[in-house]
């Protein structure tokens, strides 16, 4: 009973990274923005929406112009809240060199 009530409260103390990336900017053929940043929320309570995080780069709706491009959301765990600066501009994010930046490892 004391091991259920651990896991349920790491649970509540658990938050998530939400970021997600078009791989594809600005076309399949022609990827030279890639990876383009269109949401990054940080602070995301592992039992509620990325509503109620931290926007640090607010959401952007994906406009493809030309051929299908994949959206990509990832979600990384944080041992806790942590600063998150948002990136000097939404084309050419890497999300590997985030992800270490601020030590999130895998998503």
């Amino acid at each position: 009973l004391i091991f259920v009530f651990v896991i349920i409260m790491t649970m509540f103390c658990m938050f998530v990274l939400q970021v997600m990336v078009d791989p594809d900017a600005p076309s399949p053929s022609n990827p030279q923005l890639r990876e383009y940043l269109h949401w990054l929320v940080t602070d995301i309570p592992a039992t509620t929406a990325a509503t109620f995080g931290s926007e640090i780069v607010c959401y952007e709706s994906p406009r493809p112009s030309l051929g299908i491009h994949r959206f990509v959301f990832v979600l990384f765990h944080q041992l806790g809240r942590q600063t998150v600066y948002a990136p000097g501009w939404r084309q050419n994010f890497n999300m590997r060199d985030f992800a270490e930046l601020y030590n999130l490892g895998l998503p």
